[in-house]
């Protein structure tokens, strides 16, 4: 593996409504590990879990809103598992009226030299967030339906696979992340999800993902029980808000050792979003940053680990901010991952 040591890439959504706008904000500012960007201001499909929703039983669209429609479902079921059988990733497209940011940023990739690019991200999201998000006709979420949890789970697995088959033509190394921001709230109230489960269903997901020249990674911008994901051995790369929970964060050193030993990947949320300023200076942040190296150095993690197995990111998503505000914190984002890999 080449150094990934201040590497910077996005998280997916945008607020553009222009999707080519997008796609030039990402080759401008994150042209090592470009993304292809997901605009819910374009339209409500695009949002993070309508937008991978296509051909996945029981849900259908109504009006500007997704559905949960219990009408056929075992001849539903028994569709969608025939198309699994038959590993049919055509079946699981994501369509441009869903992903326009993706198909546009497809295109750009055919345009230009690719020569600064040395991976490609995509995302899906996570089906606990996913299934968290929808509810079925008697109001409970779908997590708590066993049959519907598991084709949701096998079906966005068939997304990333065909996200991944999308760009194969372009011959880069692949970068999928499962953004699970309801993951961020595990052990509340809120999130009646037990580890044995996240750590199960989670390893079913990312082992289908893996294959050769792809980076498995998970993004969740709250606070959590990372040693669940430092403990799935499919998962090469946690992204996590470090500018709301680094202390958090570091409080599971010895499961950070352990994961950058076995091949592991770090990728600080280094700017922040929603409470971005403007006035941010890089400096702070690579302060904070050359900090928290130090205190997780000093529970004997190796420093060369920790600055060569390293990627930059913001916090989380930018797709409810101003797009001026967007460009601002990705040039930030930009300015640290140039000083990372200068020093």
């Amino acid at each position: 593996m080449q150094s990934l040591k201040g590497l910077a890439t996005g998280i997916g959504s945008l607020p553009y409504t222009d999707a080519d706008e997008a796609v030039d904000l990402i080759f401008q500012y994150v042209p090592n590990i470009p993304f292809w960007p997901q605009l819910p201001k374009r339209d409500f499909r695009e949002g993070m879990v309508t937008q991978f929703s296509e051909n996945l039983p029981c849900l259908e669209l109504s009006k500007d809103r997704l559905i949960f429609n219990p009408a056929k479902k075992e001849e539903k079921l028994e569709l969608f598992y025939e198309r699994i059988i038959k590993d049919d990733l055509g079946y699981f497209k994501i369509n441009p009226d869903f992903a326009l940011g993706l198909h546009r940023f497809r295109q750009r990739l055919g345009r230009i030299n690719l020569d600064t690019v040395e991976y490609i991200k995509c995302q899906v999201t996570g089906p606990f967030t996913f299934a968290a998000s929808i509810k079925d006709d008697k109001g409970k979420a779908l997590l708590h339906d066993t049959v519907l949890m598991q084709a949701i789970l096998k079906g966005l697995a068939m997304k990333a696979l065909w996200q991944i088959s999308f760009f194969k033509q372009f011959a880069k190394k692949m970068i999928i992340f499962l953004d699970e921001p309801y993951l961020g709230c595990f052990g509340s109230a809120y999130t009646p999800v037990n580890r044995e489960d996240v750590v199960k269903n989670l390893t079913e997901f990312t082992v289908s993902l893996k294959s050769q020249d792809t980076l498995i990674g998970i993004h969740c911008c709250g606070n959590t029980d990372w040693s669940m994901f430092t403990e799935i051995r499919s998962i090469d790369i946690i992204n996590f808000d470090a500018i709301g929970f680094l202390d958090r964060f570091l409080l599971y050193a010895q499961d950070i050792k352990s994961f950058l030993e076995r091949g592991g990947i770090i990728c600080w949320g280094i700017t922040p979003t929603q409470e971005f300023s403007g006035k941010e200076d890089s400096r702070f942040f690579l302060d904070k940053l050359k900090y928290a190296i130090e205190q997780l150095a000093r529970k004997g993690i190796s420093r060369s680990l920790l600055s060569e197995r390293l990627l930059v990111s913001p916090a989380c998503g930018l797709g409810a901010l101003e797009p001026e505000k967007a460009k601002a914190i990705f040039g930030l984002l930009a300015k640290i991952s140039q000083e990372i890999r200068s020093n």
